[in-house]
């Protein structure tokens, strides 16, 4: 009948009185009437019900926002007043889609304001900003459990960095919010949590975050890999002693060239190509032995550098070059952070330290809204975890695979 009437009238699809707006309404009503038939337990004007000791006492309008607008509904009621409607609850306002629209809006970095204006103009609505920090709160709930939940017993991978968050508590500052991501044994990749810590990021920080870590089950973790943060294999070592501890490639490139000429880099970065592409451990020392020879009297900081660093840059080479373009970065985790710095950069600052957690937390749970990336994710990895079944025998449980 709708369709009709569309056909006939021009009724628009969306917008106030549109056609979406009626098949709400009416889908809403009929669900509403099957809900108080059910709870009376005889049809509407049933003869069965005389003398049963309730019956339907009229409706009450009622406007409910959804996801194309507000639409107002007749809500039967009762004699007795018992009747209790499920899909539009007492005193509820919203359905459940406009608040999961809220919270997509908010991880994509919308202020509340912002978000607002957008229902306002796009489908009519009017939600205060109080209203939509009711709805992003409620997410705080199931981020605690999310942070304290059980994890796998062993790991094959983790990635860690941490991203600045300028939080004004008191006065504006940037302040770290550490992320470990975790790539499972089959292959998936899991957000293990987040921690907002002071000042600087700090090697002593991180040694909380792994033994948070440990004492959630986490027992065993065959690499991690970093972005070469001085202390950190230390930190590593106190809690899981036998991980192999890989630093970025390409943040050990970046440091380098902080201790050259901007003219040079170009070339270092093409004398250092043989030591990052060599077939094993010992002929990438006798590149970096070259390497040396050329650049070591006129950059000898960036030699130092390199040496420090030598025992945490040679494990990715142990691998063939497919597995090693997954484990000598941390692009992996870096992706990840762009989105959720893209997300708390739209916002300015954030008010307190609360605020900044959930910001990040919003951001990281809407990263694959389609899962697609986890079937990409889950096949780019395949390979590498079958080289690691074999490299770290015994260490990735059988009944994971």
């Amino acid at each position: 009948m709708l369709v009709s009437r569309a056909r006939s009238e021009g009724l628009q699809l969306t917008g106030e009185g549109g056609l979406l707006q009626q098949l709400t309404k009416r889908v809403l009503e009929s669900a509403l009437e099957g809900e108080i038939t059910d709870h009376l337990g005889y049809e509407k004007h049933d003869a069965e019900g005389r003398g049963s000791g309730n019956s339907r006492n009229g409706s009450r309008a009622k406007t409910v926002l959804t996801d194309v607008g507000p639409v107002e509904v007749k809500v039967p009621r009762d004699v007795t007043g018992t009747f209790e409607p499920a899909i539009v609850k007492k005193r509820q306002r919203r359905l459940t889609g406009v608040d999961e629209m809220v919270l997509s809006l908010s991880a994509k970095g919308l202020t509340h304001g912002e978000i607002s204006a957008h229902l306002a103009e796009v489908y009519g609505a009017s939600v205060s900003k109080a209203t939509i920090s009711t709805i992003t709160d409620s997410v705080m709930d199931g981020m605690a459990e999310w942070a304290s939940r059980p994890l796998d017993r062993v790991y094959p991978v983790l990635f860690v960095d941490a991203i600045n968050v300028k939080i004004r508590d008191g006065h504006v500052a940037n302040r770290p919010v550490y992320v470990v991501m975790a790539v499972t044994a089959e292959g998936h990749r899991d957000i293990l949590g987040i921690w907002a810590g002071d000042g600087g990021e700090g090697a002593k920080y991180w040694l909380s975050v792994f033994t948070d870590l440990k004492n959630r089950g986490l027992e065993d973790v065959l690499m991690l890999v970093c972005d070469g943060l001085k202390g950190l294999p230390e930190a590593v070592e106190a809690v899981w002693p036998r991980t192999i501890v890989q630093t970025c490639v390409v943040h050990l490139l970046r440091n380098s060239f902080r201790h050259a000429a901007r003219q040079d880099w170009d070339k270092i970065a093409k004398a250092l190509r043989p030591v990052h592409t060599a077939p094993n451990e010992a002929a990438a020392t006798e590149r970096f032995s070259e390497f040396q020879e050329t650049w070591g009297k006129k950059y000898p900081a960036v030699i130092r550098l390199r040496e420090n660093a030598w025992a945490e840059f040679v494990p990715f080479l142990s691998f063939d070059v497919e597995i090693r373009k997954v484990i000598c970065s941390t692009n992996a985790i870096e992706s990840v952070n762009a989105r959720t710095r893209k997300a708390v950069r739209a916002r300015g600052h954030l008010p307190n330290e609360a605020a900044a957690m959930k910001c990040v937390y919003m951001a990281l749970m809407s990263l694959d809204p389609t899962g697609k990336g986890r079937k990409r994710w889950t096949m780019r990895w395949k390979a590498p975890l079958n080289a690691f079944q074999i490299a770290f025998e015994g260490r990735l449980t059988p009944a994971a695979y």
